[in-house]
């Protein structure tokens, strides 16, 4: 179905569920009517409304919505109505054509069966590697087919890290190779840096400059225990998502070192089959803090034949811009971002189970915020100095693939966006007294969210789950990659927040029991609205540009010197 008449088909489901959706709203309970906050804080005109935030949520998380997955009908529905919400607010349009929506062109790849992996010993001896035993195949976004065969070569962690004087692949000739290297990274790196450092793309990306032709991951024994190779094989029908290029190929980071299979603990014995060091050694440098596991020329090489499904979708971020007042500082931009999407429909849900996964709080809760923030701006007697966008991402549950398009391809100039606040899964079912922001001490935006914050009676606290690397893990990360400054702010462990956070995980985090039938508190839902208001006001007008901090391993590695974020 073509982009135009999904959209128009998306228009008149709106028009017919809005009504009775939000005429079906359960009347607003007495403790939440002093939910909003009486007053503004000095030198603001804004007071948020519980009410608006609760009527957001109400439709976005209404069985009608689906569970919001990108590409369907439900998200459809959704990103129409956060663009009503713009323009009845009278929001100015960022997105393609004088449209609120931005079109991202999505692209969907699974494995086309089992593929083939060939392993050929020193002996010259080929042996078929069992699949779901030896190795599982990863799909591949660029090739319906591909064959890649060539020697191996172990390049440990392969890792590459300047600030720790760190190279796994020194002394190693990987031209023309296909690399084998563990996932993750020692236990040692700081978290946040660790998960950057673990990332498939960082490492493909390492293996592409040094000449590789492929990539095979095998786990740690720790990460083994983890999360087991076998869990793996039930997930091979599953779709991974990524956007198409200006040329209609799927867009992956290093496509000439492709991922190519994981491989288990009895196929990397295979591999390991006559190398210099066993592959017990292996594992068992693996462990140690500083994992300094030393790469070798393996006396294997591998044949892998791959098959990908690939299918083509659409779905659309929904971009917004509120002008700036200041004649030079206008033409800069501060976004406020939060994902529209969630997981849509529970598949394998028994017979009158509950099937839709509503995303209440993961994230109608972040966009309804975004909306009421909006609200603030347009109906400010003062308006800010930078210009503000407002954006209602899709495709963050896919891997953040909306944030990655948008980064990589905004309507507005990339070079003037100053910071990113990043609005995802506020838990608001207690009365928080602090607030997360991840990455808040990495940049100047940190100081302008504990000036903000400060405004509104609330503190800002520091990472309560560092082992997560959670400033890695949601759709202002995209905007790190372009060297963009950017915080993810979240209700903070005080006053609750702890319980009330890691009870959600563990009961309805992305579970159908995310929805309005949880006790959300939204006196709290008025409270974080003002929170983000007091940031964005602050970003907008403080006359310095936000910058790295200097010597930020996030600011060394994507805003060099030169960059408009670079530090000073």
């Amino acid at each position: 179905m073509s982009f135009t008449r999904r959209a128009a088909l998306a228009s008149a489901a709106l028009l017919m569920v809005a009504q009775p959706v939000l005429a079906a709203a359960p009347a607003k309970p007495a403790a939440a009517q002093k939910a909003a906050p009486k007053k503004a804080p000095a030198g603001s005109d804004f007071v948020p409304s519980a009410d608006a935030i609760k009527a957001h949520m109400t439709f976005l998380a209404d069985d009608a919505m689906e569970g919001r997955e990108a590409g369907t009908r439900g998200y459809d529905i959704a990103a129409n109505y956060v663009a009503a919400q713009y323009a009845l607010l009278g929001v100015k349009p960022g997105g393609d054509k004088g449209s609120y929506m931005q079109r991202v062109p999505l692209l969907a790849f699974r494995p086309g069966g089992e593929g083939a992996v060939t392993l050929t010993g020193a002996d010259g001896a080929a042996v078929a590697l069992t699949y779901g035993e030896d190795y599982l195949p990863t799909a591949q976004a660029q090739a319906a087919d591909l064959t890649v065969e060539a020697p191996l070569v172990f390049v440990g962690y392969g890792i590459v890290d300047g600030t720790r004087g760190r190279d796994d692949y020194a002394g190693l000739d990987v031209k023309g190779k296909i690399v084998v290297m563990l996932s993750g990274a020692p236990s040692s790196i700081q978290t946040e840096e660790r998960a950057h450092l673990s990332s498939p793309n960082t490492k493909r990306a390492e293996a592409e400059k040094r000449g590789a032709i492929g990539v095979i991951t095998m786990s740690t024994s720790s990460g083994e225990k983890r999360r087991p190779f076998k869990a793996g094989v039930g997930q091979m029908k599953s779709w991974r998502v990524t956007w198409r290029d200006a040329q209609d190929v799927g867009a992956i980071r290093a496509p000439g070192a492709p991922s190519l299979a994981q491989i288990s603990q009895a196929g990397a014995a295979k591999l390991f089959a006559g190398a210099p060091t066993s592959l017990d050694a292996v594992q068992a440098e693996a462990e140690t803090p500083q994992g300094a596991v030393k790469g070798f020329p393996l006396a294997t090489k591998l044949k892998v034949v791959l098959k990908t499904e690939i299918e083509k979708r659409e779905s659309e971020n929904v971009v917004g811009i509120i002008e700036g007042s200041d004649p030079t500082l206008k033409a800069q931009t501060v976004i406020l971002s939060a994902h529209l999407d969630h997981i849509g429909i529970k598949e394998n849900a028994k017979p009158g189970e509950d099937r839709i996964n509503n995303g209440a709080l993961d994230n109608a809760s972040g966009v309804a915020t975004l909306l009421e923030v909006a609200r603030g701006f347009k109906n400010t007697k003062v308006r800010p100095k930078r210009s503000i966008v407002l954006l209602a991402l899709t495709g963050e549950e896919k891997g953040l693939v909306g944030s990655d398009y948008f980064a990589n391809n905004p309507t507005v100039k990339k070079a003037d966006i100053a910071a990113d606040v990043n609005l995802d899964m506020p838990v608001l079912l207690y009365p928080f007294t602090d607030v997360i922001a991840f990455g808040a001490d990495r940049s100047t935006v940190g100081d302008a969210v504990k000036h903000a914050a400060a405004r509104v009676g609330v503190g800002l606290s520091g990472d309560p789950l560092p082992e997560e690397g959670l400033f890695t893990r949601s759709d202002h990360y995209r905007f790190v990659e372009q060297g963009i400054p950017a915080v993810f702010l979240m209700t903070g462990f005080q006053n609750g927040g702890e319980k009330a956070f890691t009870t959600f995980l563990k009961t309805n985090y992305h579970h159908p029991g995310d929805d309005l039938n949880q006790p959300i508190d939204y006196q709290a839902a008025a409270k974080f609205a003002l929170v983000n208001y007091e940031i964005a006001r602050e970003l907008a007008n403080t006359p310095a540009r936000p910058v790295w901090k200097k010597g930020d391993f996030f600011g060394a590695a994507f805003a060099p010197a030169g960059h408009p974020s670079s530090a000073k």
